[in-house]
């Protein structure tokens, strides 16, 4: 069997991110977001919100994860779990698709006492979810909604992009040990040549369209001595070209499943730094 130089290897990678830098680096306004991609995006999160409330109902499985003793298992034995939510992500939709992934993960000898406020410390994002949060705050907080902003670090081409984004998240207690929230984009520009002098802001739904619009769902339950976490992301981009999407396509799905295991992980850490944090306080 041939093996793969180091040379090869490289050489594999830059030409990856060379074929994603001729869809996505072109000039800042190429991609400017349909009225019909968002049609589709909003009718394909409507089905989200009814497989939401089925979640919900008594008699279903509340997790994704209690579908499959083998994914249970994976996570009570630390490791995160991720898998594409439907079969067929990304979704193509007229200009665009649409991403939906799942994963979940487990974390011991914590309570939805502790998890909770780690879920909700938004001014802490960019602590917790670093590099790929710049900045985090808190809008406005409320018993059963949350609004929050974060400025997102574009960490997978070349030229320096952010994204400026808003949040409303709304919370759902099933049971006292069992809720999920959902949370998605009120607002989201492209910060274009971030970081620099020529630093600016461009209008709303124009820019790479490397994401439109985000929507979240997080699902929390207590048992087995600790806390399921689990959480659905999905998101609107702009459209690959067909030409290239034989090749695109896998590239798009690596970090789509690596950066929503990474979230997972991050998430673990920061409710288990607090929880030291606050026992050591205790003392």
């Amino acid at each position: 069997m041939r093996r793969f130089s180091i040379t090869e290897a490289r050489a594999k990678r830059v030409l990856a991110s060379a074929a994603v830098s001729l869809i996505f680096l072109a000039p800042v306004h190429a991609a400017s977001l349909k009225l019909e991609t968002v049609k589709a995006w909003e009718d394909y999160i409507e089905t989200v919100n009814i497989r939401i409330r089925d979640r919900g109902k008594t008699g279903r499985s509340f997790l994704w994860m209690d579908e499959s003793p083998d994914r249970v298992a994976k996570v009570r034995n630390g490791k995160p779990v991720v898998s594409k939510a439907v079969g067929n992500t990304p979704i193509a939709v007229p200009f665009g698709l649409i991403h939906d992934w799942i994963g979940g993960i487990f974390i011991p000898n914590t309570t939805m006492a502790r998890v909770l406020p780690v879920v909700r410390d938004y001014g802490r994002y960019r602590d917790y979810y670093r590099p790929g949060v710049i900045d985090s705050k808190p809008i406005a907080l409320s018993e059963g909604e949350d609004r929050f902003s974060l400025v997102l670090a574009n960490r997978a081409l070349f030229r320096k992009i952010a994204l400026e984004s808003e949040y409303k998240s709304t919370r759902f207690e099933l049971e006292r040990c069992r809720s999920y929230s959902v949370a998605q984009t009120t607002r989201i520009r492209e910060i274009a040549d971030y970081g620099t002098a020529s630093q600016h802001a461009l209008p709303e739904d124009e820019g790479t369209g490397l994401i439109w619009r985000l929507f979240a769902v997080t699902r929390l339950e207590e048992r087995d001595g600790g806390v399921y976490v689990e959480v659905e992301a999905i998101a609107l981009s702009r459209d690959i070209p067909a030409a290239l999407r034989w090749f695109i396509d896998p590239i798009v799905q690596r970090v789509a499943k690596a950066s929503l295991m990474e979230s997972l992980e991050q998430t673990r850490n920061a409710v288990l730094s607090n929880s030291g944090r606050i026992l050591t306080t205790a003392r």
